[in-house]
């Protein structure tokens, strides 16, 4: 069972401009300096990674860049590259001036990583022919291309791989909840729909700090709306949120799972993460990267040297 998986980003909602994307303030203004500052020297912007929970607009402001350097953009992710030759192929395949996104850079196996090195910092591909004492590298000349990454476990990817991103590592924080109303508020334009204030601060309340997760519920509660035939106002966000299981502090029924288990089964912790995989039937990677830093956020379950432990809160909050 995985019910935690990352809900899949929908492109109609997607920001298309920089005044679009709301939030992360910090990082755009350092992508501004970095893109206006490539484009005054003629050059191809340097490569880039962005880390931190699904969500929070990795991918977005990938697509944003590309439409900033007005060059096409290749999307790829670590596990769709399984052999040496699919990345020739990918690399090979770029038009000068390219973007190249990978998202979840930390699944790329070690030896398509020493491939990427030179492609990243010199702008070539080795290419080994042949085995043993016979092997010979061909050595080909790519494309200026600028490589922006992705990753939601940036302590997984090797260091020798953090460093090769010149142009710099940046951290996507949760959204504030203002942040969030006003990218509901946003993607209701855009879905040609009205919603009332107070039904905003509903979705932006339990739509833990991230705006893929307030689009989700938006669109949940538009489609509770039109089948009822009644306003989307509070009572209607209300009614949809409840009926897909999510709670009023945003969380959903995997969530309750994990710290009901280690409150129930493990005496409220210390409890290590594969015995509350094991105990709950999630995935190891849905509650590390999905559920787990949401909860830690409120304040529900902290991390502990021992392993993980329910806190009183989260005690308090299932005995409602």
């Amino acid at each position: 069972m995985n019910s935690s998986s990352t809900l899949a980003p929908d492109p109609q909602l997607r920001p298309v401009t920089w005044d679009e994307y709301i939030g992360q303030e910090n990082i755009k203004e350092n992508l501004r300096v970095l893109l206006a500052a490539a484009r005054g020297r003629n050059q191809q912007p340097e490569h880039i990674l962005f880390y931190g929970p699904p969500g929070l607009g990795k991918t977005t402001l990938s697509h944003l860049i590309a439409r900033e350097v007005g060059k096409d953009i290749k999307v790829t992710s670590g596990p769709a590259i399984e052999k040496v030759g699919d990345l020739a192929s990918i690399l090979t395949n770029l038009g000068a001036g390219d973007v190249l996104f990978i998202d979840e850079i930390h699944r790329l196996n070690k030896s398509i990583e020493e491939v990427l090195y030179p492609a990243m910092e010199s702008g070539v591909l080795d290419i080994i022919i042949g085995k043993g004492p016979s092997a010979r590298t061909i050595q080909l000349d790519l494309p200026p291309f600028t490589l922006l990454a992705a990753t939601t476990k940036v302590a997984m990817m090797s260091s020798p791989l953090r460093s090769r991103f010149s142009g710099g590592v940046f951290k996507l924080e949760f959204y504030t909840e203002d942040e969030i109303a006003t990218i509901v508020r946003q993607s209701a334009n855009k879905l040609d729909v009205t919603i009332d204030d107070d039904a905003v601060v509903e979705i932006a309340k339990r739509s833990r700090f991230t705006p893929r997760t307030a689009n989700y519920f938006l669109k949940r509660a538009r489609d509770y709306a039109d089948v009822h035939g009644v306003a989307l106002d509070q009572s209607a966000v209300l009614a949809a949120l409840d009926m897909i299981g999510v709670d009023d502090l945003g969380l959903r029924q995997a969530d309750r799972e994990v710290l009901s288990a280690i409150i129930d089964k493990f005496g409220g912790g210390p409890v290590g993460l594969k015995t509350i995989a094991t105990a709950t039937h999630e995935e190891i990677d849905s509650i590390e990267s999905v559920i787990e830093p949401y909860l830690i956020q409120i304040g529900l379950l902290e991390l502990t040297s021992r392993g993980r432990v329910a806190t009183e809160k989260a005690r308090v909050h299932l005995e409602k």
